[in-house]
């Protein structure tokens, strides 16, 4: 392992459509103690055969060493090299013609975490955002360290309100960040929920693959 790079050269599996014939893509980051090969599963409950599914591996199946509410600094090298591989793997597909309006970035648990630090320090329109138990990283949240706009990008944070890996003031203080970044975010509380994956969430995140993909369905009266 390359310790000022820890997550450098890792695989990325993939799932679904080759990216050259995809519709939309979807990077999918696993929690701790899980694989990509775990996190990649969920792409079967989306019932989409025309996006491409990409899904990194962390070394030491976990993202960073400590809790994601301790100061940043204490999970360095390691969380930047985490954010380094969600990045690399965006400007790839971009690379490959697929915009980043085209692009869902998706997370469970530390890898929820993972996904909203990357995208909220890398603020533009994307496809969609999705959050599964998980909040912005860091012993307090900053609005100040954040800037960019989403412009308008859904965002989807969901937590149970007594997760005990999740403080439920964490998630929102990280879904207050995200409106003012401009993001259109749908928070859901599930109350008395464990630390998992429901099927609320999974079929809001179909519907949010639906809207990256399905053109917008002009009525009659409307005017270009």
């Amino acid at each position: 392992m390359n310790v000022t790079d820890p997550h450098l050269g890792r695989p990325v599996l993939a799932a679904g459509v080759p990216i050259a014939r995809a519709a939309a893509a979807m990077v999918l980051l696993h929690g701790r103690g899980a694989s990509a090969e775990d996190i990649l599963s969920l792409a079967q409950h989306f019932y989409r055969d025309d996006v491409a599914y990409l899904a990194p591996d962390a070394a030491g199946r976990t993202w960073y060493p400590f809790p994601f509410t301790v100061a940043v600094e204490r999970n360095e090298p390691h969380l930047g090299s985490a954010l380094g591989v969600v990045h690399s793997i965006v400007r790839s597909l971009e690379g490959q013609g697929v915009p980043a309006e085209k692009i869902v970035l998706l997370g469970f648990s530390q890898g929820a975490c993972l996904v909203m630090e990357y995208s909220a320090r890398q603020a533009r329109r994307y496809g969609g955002i999705v959050a599964l138990s998980g909040g912005l990283i860091g012993a307090e949240v900053r609005a100040s360290t954040y800037a960019g706009d989403f412009a308008g990008t859904p965002v989807l944070i969901g937590c149970s309100d007594v997760d005990p890996h999740i403080p439920l003031a964490r998630v929102h203080e990280t879904a207050t960040v995200f409106r003012s970044l401009g993001a259109d975010v749908d928070e859901r509380i599930y109350p008395g929920f464990g630390h998992s994956v429901n099927a609320d969430e999974v079929g809001r995140v179909k519907e949010m693959l639906d809207g990256v993909i399905l053109p917008r369905v002009v009525r009659e009266g409307d005017h270009a």
